[in-house]
């Protein structure tokens, strides 16, 4: 069965740290690309961030580039996200999923989701 399993959210101050991961089980990251999305309260799902299982090319959302890291560690099935710089604006839950990247946006492109993560940035 596909599992997805999201952990390291928490509360932090603006400019704080935190570093998500995703342990995955079912299907192999070797196979897919995997990224990372977030949620706002009263706000659409965005993509943040999307890293290949061929080349490890990395895509982000604008607002987070130079702050945020997306790494992975495929014989362990697990991908990172390291937050750097965090700004009450990144407040949401995210979430890890099969991603890919349709004119430099990352998208959704398999319907597998786990509890998602809560990151709260406070001001």
């Amino acid at each position: 069965e596909v599992q997805l399993v999201e952990s390291g959210g928490g509360l932090v101050q603006a400019g704080g740290s935190l570093r998500l991961s995703c342990a995955a089980s079912g299907f192999s990251f070797d196979d897919f690309a995997m990224g990372w999305f977030r949620q706002a309260p009263g706000k659409e799902r965005e993509g943040v961030s999307c890293i290949s299982s061929r080349d490890g090319t990395k895509y982000y959302v604008d607002s987070v580039k130079g702050r945020f890291t997306i790494s992975s560690d495929n014989a362990k099935n697990t991908v990172y996200l390291q937050m750097n710089g965090l700004k009450p604006e990144d407040t949401a839950v995210y979430y890890c999923a099969a991603c890919t990247v349709v004119a430099g946006r990352v998208r959704l492109a398999f319907d597998y989701w786990g509890k998602g993560t809560l990151v709260t940035v406070s001001s």
